[in-house]
């Protein structure tokens, strides 16, 4: 059976060079050890994979770091604008990890939640496959596993393929080249947007911002500037997400009457793969009724292996993006549609060749 050491080491020596490698590495080395990373990981010595445990300790430590009381470690973030050298690292974030132990240790209750903006680019798409399809030009969204919802705002940002945009052309977020492939756009417009998640952050906070930032990587300095400008557009545009779980959140929404000439995307990315089996079942059988009262589009963003199998970092395979269109009476897709697949943040998006 693996040790917790062994998942970090397995992870790290998959991990591109830079700081995160070399500390997980040396916290792997840490925990055989019976040093302070032991110390801080006491009650998760026998988590399972999909935990992620590493990421959460390293997520506590860059809030420290975001927050101003770790200034030594400042230098070793790409993010923050620091240029040391990874291989440096060790010996200096050894004190720190021990001078906030009991902080670090709670910080392992917090999952990793980054809420990417890139993933919008996929949803994007499945709306002008759904749209074009259907010809429904007016949206309801719906998102599942929303995080702070910075996707339901898809539509104020600016998003293209090779010869096209859509969306606002002054959006702080710019997301140009993100679709190769025969995207065809098409007008559309949201009428509605709402979200659930089981533990919502709300973006409008100090603390909100923190948490979706002190999960990204530092090196990513892309995704940090995505994430501040969709903090930029939603702090102008806020968004609703509820705290419930996608089965019963989906049923009381999909409860409420249908609007004529209106169709309903239900959208999730990157999250199918953590909820337990009898929550896809209902939530399964919730959309399987309503497709018979109302037009549903079903769009999914998720990786075909488990989220056991992605943190070990075994069979990894690019993320899937399909549509599943009903129309009742007009229509109805009898499986998921493939549209092509994703990169691990949403961009880019390649499209198969038969996808428009």
């Amino acid at each position: 059976m693996k040790t917790l050491a062994d998942r970090f080491r397995r992870h790290g020596r998959m991990m591109p060079a830079g700081l995160y490698r070399t500390l997980i590495l040396a916290m792997a080395d840490d925990l055989d050890s019976g040093g302070v990373v032991a110390e801080i990981c006491r009650d998760w010595l026998t988590a399972p994979s999909a935990a992620i445990v590493q990421l959460r300790l390293l997520g506590g430590l860059q809030r420290l770091v975001l927050q101003g009381r770790a200034p030594q470690l400042v230098g070793f973030y790409p993010n923050l604008g620091g240029t040391s050298s990874p291989q440096d690292a060790w010996p200096v974030f050894e004190p720190v990890l021990r001078a906030h132990m009991e902080e670090l240790r709670a910080a392992l209750e917090l999952a990793p939640q980054t809420n990417e903006p890139g993933r919008s680019v996929p949803l994007l798409v499945g709306i002008f496959d759904a749209v074009r399809r259907s010809g429904l030009a007016s949206v309801r969204l719906l998102e599942v596993g929303a995080s702070a919802g910075l996707n339901l705002l898809v539509d104020r940002f600016r998003i293209g393929g090779a010869d096209w945009t859509s969306g606002p052309a002054d959006s702080p977020v710019q997301l140009l080249s993100a679709v190769e492939g025969p995207a065809r756009p098409v007008d559309y417009r949201i009428v509605s947007r709402r979200g659930c998640d089981l533990a919502p952050v709300d973006a409008s906070t100090p603390e909100g911002r923190l948490r979706l930032t002190s999960f990204v990587w530092p090196h990513d300095l892309h995704r940090h500037e995505r994430l501040r400008a969709a903090l930029a557009v939603v702090a102008r545009h806020p968004v609703t997400v509820d705290a419930a779980p996608a089965s019963s959140w989906l049923a009381s929404q999909l409860a409420l009457p249908s609007t004529d000439g209106v169709l309903t995307v239900i959208w999730h990315s990157t999250t199918r793969q953590y909820w337990p089996l009898e929550e896809i079942a209902t939530v399964d059988s919730v959309l399987a009724e309503a497709r018979d009262r109302m037009p549903i589009a079903h769009i999914s963003m998720e990786s075909p292996v488990s989220a056991a199998d992605i943190a070990d970092r075994r069979g990894h395979r690019p993320a899937e993006l399909t549509v599943r269109l009903s129309v009742p009476g007009l229509m109805a897709d009898p499986a998921p549609r493939l549209l092509g697949t994703v990169g691990d943040h949403g961009v880019p998006v390649r499209l198969a060749g038969d996808a428009s």
